[in-house]
């Protein structure tokens, strides 16, 4: 069993490198609204302008040097400025 407080160090590393949203390959996002660590978990959560995109159907993070952390496929219209909540769960897997 993985104890607890290492998950907590590996869910702060990871926040720590995600330093970029990329939804459908073209829109960059940069600034969160809040990018936090709660034990073993990492929440983000940031704004899609509508006026840069209507529908999100991907949905990359990205470390600095534009590597992918993970990809989420999605279908997420946008019709107005919309709030996207993201959370990464760092768990043992067996």
């Amino acid at each position: 069993m993985i104890q607890p407080t290492y998950l907590s160090e590996v869910a702060n590393y990871t926040s720590g490198q995600i330093a970029k949203v990329v939804l459908n390959d073209s829109v960059e996002i940069t600034n969160f609204t809040v990018k936090e660590v709660t034990a073993s978990t990492v929440g983000l959560q940031y704004i899609v302008p509508a006026a840069s995109i209507s529908l999100v159907t991907k949905i990359d993070l990205k470390k600095a040097n534009g590597d992918v952390i993970c990809t989420n496929n999605v279908y997420v219209p946008i019709v107005s400025d919309t709030l996207l909540l993201q959370t990464i769960l760092i768990k043992e897997a067996s």
